[in-house]
């Protein structure tokens, strides 16, 4: 029979994860009876946690694993800077882990982590919805950008005002056709996101091509760029910065002029953003307060913090517009042009 899991314990006390988890490790977070239901179970179940668990316990500092996608990628690290800033101050540590956008090595992760840290942040999880709310009843955890539709997976997100704003500029700008390059199959976020184009462009009677899905790294633009001259539209907007910046690079070495003869709109507004020729205009994303805020969440969930604290404001862009999701908005720069 295979060793029973934290998972196991909260099932037969009848509480989350989570719950069971201060009970065993932090039972003054909870109330004594609930502590003792969880105590009771894990004793009839055998349950015994991992060493490296135990030791992590002994301790006065907790721990919790960020899992990204791309650690290249900057909108991660600012995503990382911010999460770091809100658990150091928890006496917190931050183990982060690189699942190089692949499902499977991302499900090894959270396998090998699992018992080895108080929680866990999903941040643009590729995992399927099933997939992800069956792993949010097996170990503490938050999802960044990805909503499974499970109630009991604690989520926060981003909006799409930022991606409709973009499209309104375009047409305000005179540009009838539009091209959108899509990030990975498996995005949960570039799903909404096109979904946000596809209905602005028709609520403005904007012609659009959708140039199908494209890798989130810079080397995929050459193909965007190249399927947009195809396309004949006049403007493109990309899933992330790091397409746009492919796309400038493959325009520019085709002797296209940005924005004179295609204007180019990214997301995320990354570092670097404002320094690529011409500056880039994109979404803004508030990475550092969506970091935070994720952190803030798995903090009081688990019990390494008396309540969920409050997220810092975001260094820029606007505040959020609810508990779990942040706002997104348009940054102007010398990239979109008039038709």
């Amino acid at each position: 029979m295979s060793r029973p899991t934290l998972a196991d314990v909260a099932a037969r006390a009848g509480v989350a994860i989570s719950t069971a988890s201060r009970a065993l490790h932090r039972p003054g977070r909870i109330r004594a009876e609930t502590a003792a239901r969880v105590r009771a179970a894990a004793d009839e179940l055998g349950y015994v946690p991992s060493a490296a668990a135990r030791q992590l316990h002994r301790s006065s500092a907790g721990a919790v694993a960020l899992v990204v996608p791309d650690l290249t990628n900057p909108f991660f690290m600012a995503l990382v800077r911010g999460s770091t800033r809100l658990l150091r101050a928890h006496d917190v540590v931050q183990v982060v882990a690189d699942v190089e956008e692949e499902p499977e090595s991302e499900e090894q992760t959270l396998a090998a982590l699992a018992g080895r840290v108080d929680g866990m942040l999903l941040a643009a999880s590729r995992l399927d919805a099933a997939t992800l709310s069956t792993w949010s009843r097996r170990v503490p955890l938050v999802a960044v950008n990805h909503d499974a539709g499970d109630p009991e997976v604690p989520t926060v997100t981003i909006g799409t005002q930022g991606v409709e704003e973009a499209v309104e500029h375009l047409a305000g700008l005179g540009h009838r056709h539009l091209a959108y390059a899509s990030g990975p199959a498996t995005s949960w976020a570039d799903a909404r996101r096109r979904t946000a184009v596809v209905e602005t462009c028709a609520r403005l009677g904007v012609r659009l091509t959708d140039l199908g899905h494209h890798p989130p790294r810079r080397d995929a633009g050459a193909a965007a760029a190249d399927a947009v001259l195809r396309s004949g539209a006049t403007a493109v907007l990309t899933f992330n910065d790091l397409q746009a910046f492919g796309v400038l690079d493959r325009l520019a070495s085709r002797g296209v002029q940005v924005p004179e003869d295609v204007s180019v709109i990214g997301h995320d507004d990354i570092f670097g953003a404002d320094l690529t020729s011409p500056a880039l205009t994109t979404v803004t994303v508030p990475a550092e307060e969506l970091g935070a805020r994720a952190a803030a969440r798995l903090l009081g969930a688990v019990g390494l913090a008396t309540a969920a604290p409050s997220a810092p404001p975001a260094a820029t862009g606007p505040a959020s517009t609810g508990p779990d999701r942040l706002a997104t908005h348009l940054t102007v720069r010398g990239s979109t042009a008039p038709v």
